[in-house]
């Protein structure tokens, strides 16, 4: 199966597809089977999320989960950073998040 990722324009968060509008949370996304390239394109031209992509997923008892390591890492949402920058969530805490 094939669902949409992107992220979130306002806050960064990795969203997922949800067939109507867009999730934080991948247990929402629907497959977007052979029509994804269109739906791709839509909300790439509507600028919903920045830069959307289709990934593969396999479908779980807990819905569907993303097939590669790498896609699963990214679902972990804002705090998995692409520049892989370790930053403290509080720099007060000194607690880091990774």
């Amino acid at each position: 199966m094939k669902i949409l990722t992107g992220n979130d324009l306002k806050t960064g968060d990795v969203t997922w597809w949800t067939g109507s509008d867009w999730s934080r949370h991948v247990e929402d996304a629907v497959d977007v089977g052979e029509n994804f390239e269109a739906i791709l394109r839509e909300e790439e031209a509507a600028r919903r999320v920045n830069v959307p992509y289709a990934i593969e997923a396999e479908m779980t008892d807990d819905g569907p989960r993303p097939a590669h390591i790498k896609d699963r890492v990214r679902a972990l949402g804002p705090t998995v950073r692409p520049d892989l920058t370790l930053k403290p969530a509080d720099p007060e805490a000194g607690n880091w998040v990774i």
